[in-house]
C-alpha cells in the first residue's frame, strides 16, 4: 500500500481537471466533490446527474452529465443527515487511475473542494497525518 498525507492533489480524469486539493478524511465514509448546479435529470428511462464540478476556475463552468448511481443519506460535518447524489468517476494519484464512488455537494464554504473518505482509502493507502502531498511529490520525482 502507498502512503498518503493528510492532504493530497488529485486529478479527475473524466473532467480533465488536474491538481485538485483533497483532504483525507478517515472520519468520513463517503468521498465528496464540490459541485454547483447539481440536478437529477432523466433521458429516456435512465437517470443522470447534471452538475458543474469544482469551481469555474477549475472547470471553466463546463457542465457534465454522468449516470446517476444512487442517492444516499449522508451526515454532514454538523452531524445532520442530508440526501446526496452519488456518481462513479475516476481519479488519478501516484500516476495510477482509481475508480471512486463520490457524493456531490456544494462545498463552496469549505477549505477543500474534495474529501477522500474511508471507502476510497481502504485497502489502497495508509495515511501519515504528519505529511502532505506525497502523491504529487513522488510523481514529480519519477519524471
Amino acid at each position: 500500500m502507498k502512503t498518503i498525507g493528510w492532504k493530497e492533489l488529485v486529478d479527475f480524469i473524466d473532467f480533465g481537471i488536474s491538481d485538485v486539493p483533497a483532504k483525507i478524511d478517515t472520519g468520513a465514509k463517503t468521498s465528496v466533490l464540490h459541485c454547483d448546479h447539481i440536478e437529477l435529470i432523466k433521458k429516456g428511462r435512465k437517470q443522470f446527474v447534471k452538475f458543474i464540478p469544482l469551481s469555474e476556475s477549475y472547470s471553466s463552468g463546463k457542465v457534465f452529465i454522468l449516470p446517476f448511481h444512487k442517492e444516499r443519506k449522508i451526515k454532514n460535518s454538523f452531524g445532520l443527515e442530508e440526501n446526496r447524489y452519488i456518481i462513479h468517476t475516476q481519479i488519478k494519484m501516484f500516476g495510477e487511475t482509481h475508480g471512486i464512488e463520490i457524493s456531490l455537494r456544494d462545498r463552496s464554504n469549505m477549505e477543500f473542494p474534495v474529501l477522500l473518505g474511508r471507502s476510497f482509502i481502504r485497502k489502497k493507502f495508509l495515511v501519515d497525518v504528519s505529511r502532505s502531498n506525497l502523491s504529487s511529490k513522488r510523481t514529480s520525482v519519477k519524471k
